[in-house]
């Protein structure tokens, strides 16, 4: 195993991902500070009434989508809602959260905008509408409700510095976090018993990595390993579908667990959702991959 070669390609990786994040998570604290997502907010209310959320929850919900979870929670949380409501905004944003980050990070291991735009939006809905049709009975609060505590800033000045350090913390962990995973990967790989299994070991490890920690954390995992040559043109697409659906399944969670929403419940509801999602539409990209190598 060569340990400069694995550091070196998890800094190449981790970098990918900073010149990414840096700057959009500036400008994500900069339209909420401003409330520009209120101008525009109506346009989700239908999508609230068919999940069975108050009228309330659209703010929150193109929170979620544009900015992140932290936002979406900070809209809801004074919202009256029972711990089903709970969940199925969960469930939903869960799905389709920080579009514009996260899809951008799909785009670099060639997954297009449109597909991971209809996939986690179109999808989200479908999702959390099953939940919604769930009887009501079978989801209870985890946790007691608590008060979610948003950030406040003196001026446009302390906003830029407060989300800067904010940015640059995630960027140390990022490149630290990066480099142990790559080097765990690595040094499992060249071990002797799995050498001869070596893909398999790279797509359970990048999607045990994107379902734990996020698409940000294991989408640097797998552009490592699609550099390498590691995986297939059908691995990326089946990881990438299946991380779309379920990625950060704890913390993403546990942030909507706090206000009521039911922890396996939901838990439950994205996980089975992957799986079908992506074998589904891994047949259908195999299907439509065959026909254009046959029409060409």
């Amino acid at each position: 195993m060569n340990y400069q070669e694995t550091f070196r390609t998890a800094l190449q990786s981790a970098w990918i991902i900073i010149k990414l994040v840096i700057p959009i998570y500036i400008i994500a604290d900069i339209l909420y500070y401003y409330n520009l997502l209120e101008k525009v907010a109506f346009l989700f209310e239908p999508f609230t009434s068919l999940l069975g959320l108050p009228a309330e929850a659209a703010l929150s919900i193109i929170s979620g989508i544009f900015l992140n979870l932290y936002a979406a929670v900070a809209f809801a949380a004074p919202l009256d809602m029972t711990p089903h409501q709970w969940s199925v905004l969960a469930v939903f944003l869960g799905v389709c959260h920080s579009l514009i980050v996260e899809n951008v990070i799909m785009k670099k291991l060639g997954i297009s905008n449109l597909y991971s735009y209809t996939l986690r939006f179109g999808g989200g809905l479908v999702i959390a509408w099953i939940a919604f049709q769930m009887p009501s009975e079978w989801f209870s609060a985890t946790v007691t409700s608590e008060t979610f505590t948003q950030k406040h800033y003196a001026d446009f000045m302390d906003l830029i510095t407060t989300s800067l350090s904010s940015a640059l913390m995630l960027t140390v962990k990022i490149i630290l976090l990066i480099s142990v995973l790559i080097f765990v990967m690595d040094w499992v790989k060249s071990r002797p018993f799995v050498k001869h299994s070596a893909k398999n070991v790279s797509k359970g490890f990048t999607i045990t990595v994107g379902i734990i920690l996020g698409i940000t954390y294991g989408a640097g995992v797998l552009i490592k390993e699609k550099q390498s040559g590691a995986l297939s043109r059908d691995d990326i697409f089946y990881i990438g579908t299946f991380l779309m659906i379920c990625h950060a399944i704890i913390e993403d969670t546990l942030l909507f667990v706090i206000f009521g929403a039911d922890f396996s419940m939901v838990l439950g509801i994205r996980v089975l959702a992957a799986l079908v999602v992506s074998w589904l539409f891994l047949i259908l990209y195999r299907i439509g991959d065959k026909d254009e190598n046959h029409t060409v």
